[in-house]
């Protein structure tokens, strides 16, 4: 069971990133890093402990799910959905896409689970890049 926080708040959203983050089971600290450079943590209304500690809470819950083999599912569709309905206000659904493609570009490569969760955040908000592209082009 997934710890629960208000929807639409920072540590919702921030844990969307962080499920983003972790999707592919390589989770490299230059992420954190990149949060940082990206101005993540301000765009969310989040400290940079408040991140980790989402983070932490995150990596416990998963480890929670895990069964009799201690194996655990990082992409599941039901507990992507939910998180994704987490947060229901367009702007903050525009504001996380945008993020989540910073940060996945950060790295200079997108696995496929972690191209696969992004889609399906795009599809479930019914967002698309055009949107993204038109609401923060510079």
């Amino acid at each position: 069971m997934m710890k629960k926080y208000p929807a639409n708040s920072p540590e919702a959203m921030a844990r969307l990133l962080v499920m983003l983050m972790m999707s592919d089971g390589n989770f490299d600290p230059r992420e954190i890093d990149s949060l940082e450079t990206l101005h993540i943590y301000e765009a969310l209304g989040i400290s940079r402990t408040r991140f980790i500690e989402v983070l932490h809470a995150y990596c416990n819950d998963l480890s929670d799910e895990a069964d009799e083999q201690g194996r655990i599912q990082l992409v599941d569709r039901q507990r992507i959905e939910d998180l994704l309905d987490t947060v229901t206000e367009p702007k903050k659904q525009l504001l996380l896409a945008t993020l989540s493609l910073d940060m996945a570009k950060a790295d200079r490569s997108i696995s496929d689970p972690e191209l696969a969760v992004y889609s399906h955040m795009l599809e479930r908000w019914h967002l698309t890049l055009d949107d993204i592209e038109a609401a923060y082009a510079r």
